[in-house]
Formats: C-alpha cells, structure tokens, sequence
C-alpha cells in the first residue's frame, strides 16, 4: 500500500541520515586525532647565510618550487584550492611578522621538508613529500629568502574543512597530510653537482612526483577536483615523452607548448617553472631519459 511504501521511505531516510552523521562524526574524530599528532623533526641545525647570492638562490628556489603559486609571488598568501563542499585550503602569509614568533629558521625547514608546523603538528596539503629531498643548503637558502621577503599585512583566511571533507577524510579518500607518509628520520642532505647531468636532473625531478607520480608515469593529482586533466606521463613511453627531443621538452616548459602545438593546463606550473636555468632543464630531461618507460594506467 501506499502507506507500507511511505513507512519504508521514511525508514530508509532515517537509516541513511543516521549513516552520514555517524560517518561525519567518525571522520571529524579522526581528524581530530590526525591533526593533533606531533612528529618528533631533528634534522640537524641550518646554517643561514644571508648574502645576495644566497637570497637570489632562495628566491629562484620559491619560484621554481613553485612556492608561489600556492603563497603568491610576495609570500602573502591566498587560498590554494576552493573544493566547494569539501573545504577551503588555504597557504598562509609567510612574510615576516606574520608567521608566529615560534617559526624560526629552522621551523620554517621542518614544514618545508617535513610538513609541519612550528608544534610539530601536521601542515594541510603543504606538498612536503616533494620537498623533503631538499638539500640543507638549498633549503637554507629558501628559508633565508623567505625571512627576507617584505613584510605583508595580508590575511588570507584559514584551512577549513566541510562536512563531506570530514567524511572523506574518515573514508581514507582525502590525503590531506603529508607527514604522515614522510619519513621524519634526521639526516644531513647534499645537492648534487650543478651540471647538466642525470644525477642532479633526479634531485631536481623529485619536487615533481608530488602531481606526476613516484614513477613519473602519470597520475590524477591526489586531491584534486576531477575535472582538473591528469598530470603526464614524463617516461619515454608511446603514452608519455616517446619520440619528444630534449628542445620539445624545454619548450613545454618555457613556453608551455606540446610538440603538437597543444597548450599545457597552467594548473602544471611551467609559468614559473620556466624560469629554471638551462642547466637544470638539461639535468631533468637527462634524467628523465633514464627511467624506463612505463604505460599510462589511465589509458589501461
């Protein structure tokens, strides 16, 4: 009857409200306890250097990190992804005065590196696991240029999440830190010798694998809305770089452009990755050449 139906409409309403409040409390729990966590950082201390050299290659490594395409080209910060009714991320102000006292050289390595903040805890979505290679000297040039940016009274807001963030979160669905996949043992880190070699080509290549996987094979970017394309497939696969010269690959990154004249989406951040020296491109393509091909999944 009409009525039996009703009942059991109302039931199964009832039923699935029920199941979605204890999925958002299970997952606000777990984010809770998540985000509460503290992760022990010992690397050793950073020497600071605060020369015109060292800042110069602390605000190439900003740019080419692309750093600023998340905390704007003056550190000042801004809202790096709007998921809708998933949250809101938010990269903070970085300029001098904004941070809290606690962030000092050091600090601000450990939530580069490490993806923590100044109590240890764990950052949202700041992509550490391509930065914890970074040299000790490379990151100690960043952080100096980074305490020499001009100061900004800037407030871009806060991270916040949404009732369907909470319950993707509780689900496993939603990777938003870092530190929990990278690994915290302190250890001295060395760059490798600037040349146009495969050696330094993968130093420079591992701040990629965060969007193109760690095989480089491609991958849809790990929290990202899904209409965003995936990123490539950097293997000399069919699928991926087969067939391209190293003139091709410098020109998708100077310029933006495929072989075939195809526009790169600027959600891949060759406008400031552009700004790379022909050294290092050099390195990455000799690097990239070395990988052996692998097939994109996706086209699978």
């Amino acid at each position: 009857s009409v009525k039996k139906l009703l009942k059991f409409l109302l039931a199964l309403v009832f039923i699935l409200l029920v199941a979605v409040v204890a999925l958002f409390a299970y997952g606000h729990w777990r984010y809770s306890q998540a985000t509460s966590k503290v992760y022990p950082i010992a690397d050793p201390p950073l020497t600071i250097a605060r020369d015109a050299a060292t800042i110069e290659r602390g605000r190439h490594q900003f740019n080419v990190l692309a750093c600023v395409e998340c905390h704007g080209k003056d550190g000042s910060g801004k809202i790096a992804i709007d998921a809708g009714p998933v949250g809101v991320i938010v990269a903070p102000n970085l300029t001098p005065g904004a941070l809290p006292s606690s962030y000092d050289a050091d600090s601000l390595a450990a939530a580069i590196r490490h993806g923590v903040r100044a109590d240890g805890t764990p950052l949202l979505v700041m992509p550490s696991e391509d930065f914890a290679h970074l040299s000790d000297s490379d990151t100690a040039a960043l952080v100096a240029y980074i305490q020499s940016m001009p100061r900004s009274s800037n407030d871009p807001g806060k991270s916040a999440l949404k009732p369907l963030g909470y319950i993707l979160f509780g689900l496993g669905k939603l990777p938003l830190l870092p530190a929990e996949r990278i690994d915290h043992a302190p250890r001295e880190r060395a760059t490798p010798a600037v040349a146009a070699t495969a050696e330094y080509g993968e130093y420079l290549a591992r701040a990629c694998t965060g969007c193109h996987g760690q095989n480089y094979a491609g991958q849809h970017v790990p929290g990202t809305p899904a209409e965003l394309p995936d990123a490539a497939n950097l293997t000399p696969h069919a699928d991926g770089l087969k067939g391209w010269q190293q003139a091709d690959f410098v020109r998708a990154i100077r310029e933006g452009k495929r072989p075939d004249g195809r526009v790169l989406n600027t959600f891949m951040p060759w406008p400031v990755m552009k700004q790379m020296s022909d050294t290092e491109l050099a390195a990455i393509w000799a690097y990239l050449q070395t990988l052996p091909p692998v097939p994109d999944k996706k086209k699978g």
